[in-house]
Order: structure tokens, then C-alpha cells, then sequence
């Protein structure tokens, strides 16, 4: 529910003058198609110009002389809107089609409620622990008695259908929809019938 989306326009020219300049106009037409598309102003930041000349170099020694300018500058989108960013950043091949100068980075897709779906997630993967130790034991002749520890593993957020799992925990920020996954280690005791 919650979308960052990175676009920074870069180019190289003969001077530093025309390069700024070139930067300008291109994140002027990259901010007029993001609010063209519906986003709002107030969702646009834009970042520093960032220059630096491009030295001319003769095996692996600087010759002193410069050959270009490049300048870059950053335009980030933050919105709740995450189908509108999925729609604009697939669009985005018709900006380039006019000779403006941006890196897609592509959007991040993020969930803002994670904190509040802690407690949720691991309740059920309590009760998921209970029944499975349940089965176990009911197998064997025996039945769960009383829990003795309880340690939480970390979150993975993947994509619905992936399997990619982290020791640290995983986040992919690559879709909207996402599988939030919990784990927990619940120590029980075993009586025996």
C-alpha cells in the first residue's frame, strides 16, 4: 500500500552550462508526465543537481583536459496510490521515446502496516505450531501437553509465488501483492496416553 518510485535524470554534455540546463528540462518533462498521469506535486521530490567533468585519461594518467559535464538529478515519487505507480512506470517507455534522458529504477512496493501484522502473524503461526504438534503426537501414541518456549524466527515478505527465504529475513519490493511469512520454534512437553 505504499509505492517509492525513483527516476533520475542523467546526461552528458560539452559543458557544464548546457548540461544543468538539459537536466532542468528533462526533469521538467519527467515531473509534467508523473502529474499529467495523476500524481500529485506534493508526491514529487526532487533531489540536488549533481555534477562532475568526465577527464580525458593516457595510460592510466589524467591528461588534465576535460572532455564532458555529465549531470544528474533525482525525481522520487512517495504515494499510497500503488496501482497508479504500477500504471505510470510501465508508461514510462513513452517519455524516453521523446529524447528525455531518464534511469528507470523501477518502483518499490512496500507495506506500511507490517508492525501492526506482527502480532497477528505470529498468533498464527502459534496456532499452526499447536496443530502441527498435535498431528505428531497423535501419530506416535502421545499428546501435546504444556509449552515450555517459544522463540520467533524473522518475517519474510516475498512475492506470492516465490520460495526465497533469508536468515535475516527477506523483503521484495518488486510487487504490490506480497506473502508475508512468520516463523516460530514452540517447545512443548509430551505426555504419553
Amino acid at each position: 500500500d505504499n509505492a517509492v518510485w525513483t527516476l533520475n535524470v542523467s546526461l552528458t554534455r560539452p559543458s557544464v552550462a548546457t548540461a544543468v540546463t538539459k537536466v532542468g528540462s528533462d526533469v521538467v518533462a519527467v515531473t509534467k508526465y508523473l502529474t499529467d498521469g495523476g500524481i500529485a506535486a506534493s508526491d514529487i521530490t526532487l533531489g540536488s543537481v549533481s555534477t562532475y567533468a568526465n577527464e580525458e585519461w593516457q595510460n592510466g594518467n589524467s591528461t588534465g583536459r576535460i572532455l564532458n559535464y555529465r549531470a544528474n538529478r533525482d525525481v522520487v515519487v512517495r504515494t499510497k496510490n500503488v496501482e497508479l505507480i504500477e500504471k505510470l512506470s510501465q508508461g514510462i517507455g513513452t517519455l524516453l521515446q521523446t529524447g528525455v534522458s531518464v534511469n528507470n529504477y523501477g518502483p518499490q512496493y512496500y507495506i506500511s502496516t507490517l508492525a501492526d501484522l506482527r502480532p497477528q502473524l505470529l498468533e498464527e503461526a502459534m496456532k499452526d505450531a499447536k496443530v502441527r504438534a498435535v498431528a505428531i503426537t497423535k501419530a506416535v501414541g502421545s499428546h501435546v501437553g504444556v509449552v515450555t518456549g517459544v522463540k520467533s524466527g524473522v518475517f519474510q515478505v516475498t512475492t506470492p509465488d516465490s520460495t526465497m527465504t533469508s536468515d535475516g529475513g527477506a523483503y521484495d519490493t518488486t510487487t504490490i501483492k506480497k506473502t508475508v511469512t512468520s516463523t516460530v520454534s514452540v517447545t512443548f512437553t509430551v505426555n504419553n496416553d
